[in-house]
C-alpha cells in the first residue's frame, strides 16, 4: 500500500520520542546537557560520513574527490533562495504555533528541538528515494529501515531537547507523503547522479545541524533547503559534473 512506509517512519519517530521523554524525566540538568553534546557530536559525524561517501571515489591512481562545483553552486544558490523566502523563520513560527497549541508555552527548547529534529530526519536521499519507491512499487522497505534509524535519532534528541522533537513527525509525514504522491512525476528526474548530489548536499546540511547543537551556534540550516533542488538540477548541467 503506497504511503505505508511513511506511516511506519512516523510511528518510529513517535516511539523514539516517547522513549526519550521517559529517559529525560529521570535526568538532572547536567546529564541533559552532556547528552545534548553527545547528540550534537553524533549528528556531526552522521553528516561527515554521509558527505565523505559521496565526495571521495576510488580510482585507479588512488582516492579522488568529486562534486566541488556542484556543492558551491547548490549551496550558494540554495542559501540565497532560502534566505529570500526566509524558510527558517517559517519553520520557527510553525514550532512556536505547535508549542502554544500543545500547552508547552513554557518549554524554552521546544522550537529548537522541533526545527533541529525535523531537519535531521527529513533531509537526505533516503527520505526521497524511499518515498518514491513506496509510491511506485508499494515497497516500504527503505522507509522501514529509516524508521529504525530515526527512532534512535529522535530518542537521543528528545532526551536532551524535549517534547518539540516528537512533533518533527508532522513535517516528516507531509514531506515524505508528498514525495510518495508525486512519485510518478519525480522518478524520471531523480537519476543516480541527482540522488548522489542530494545525498552529499543533505549530509553537509545535517553536519550544520550538529554544529548548532554541539557549539550552540545559529546556522540557519532551514534556509539551505532549496539547495537540495539545485543539487538535482546540477545533475543535468555537464559543466557542474
Amino acid at each position: 500500500m503506497p504511503g505505508l512506509g511513511t506511516l511506519i517512519n512516523c510511528a518510529g519517530v513517535l516511539a523514539g520520542g516517547i522513549l526519550g521523554l521517559l529517559l529525560k524525566k529521570g535526568l538532572a540538568p547536567r546529564f541533559q546537557q552532556i547528552l545534548m553534546s553527545a547528540c550534537g557530536l553524533s549528528i556531526l559525524f552522521l553528516g561527515i560520513s554521509g558527505a565523505l561517501e559521496e565526495i571521495f571515489v576510488i580510482a585507479e591512481d588512488g582516492l579522488t574527490s568529486q562534486g566541488t562545483m556542484m556543492i558551491i553552486f547548490s549551496l550558494c544558490a540554495g542559501a540565497l533562495t532560502g534566505e529570500a523566502l526566509n524558510i527558517e523563520a517559517a519553520a520557527e513560527q510553525l514550532g512556536a504555533f505547535l508549542r502554544q497549541k500543545t500547552g508547552n508555552a513554557k518549554d524554552a527548547r521546544f522550537v529548537d528541538g522541533f526545527v533541529s529534529t525535523s531537519l535531521t530526519i527529513c533531509i537526505g536521499a533516503m527520505a526521497v528515494v524511499g518515498s518514491i519507491q513506496d509510491g511506485l512499487q508499494g515497497d516500504p522497505s527503505m522507509l522501514s529501515v529509516k524508521a529504525v534509524l530515526d527512532l534512535i535519532i529522535v530518542f537521543v534528541m528528545t532526551s536532551s531537547l524535549g517534547k518539540g522533537c516528537i512533533f518533527s513527525m508532522i513535517p516528516l509525514g507531509i514531506f515524505q507523503g508528498t514525495m510518495t504522491a508525486l512519485a510518478g512525476f519525480l522518478e524520471p528526474v531523480l537519476i543516480p547522479q541527482a540522488v548522489s548530489n542530494m545525498s552529499l548536499v543533505g549530509s553537509m546540511m545535517i553536519f550544520c545541524v550538529g554544529v548548532n547543537l554541539m557549539f550552540q551556534q545559529k546556522i540557519r540550516v532551514a534556509n539551505f533547503l532549496p539547495a537540495l533542488a539545485f543539487a538535482v538540477l546540477a545533475a543535468f548541467l555537464p559543466v557542474l559534473q
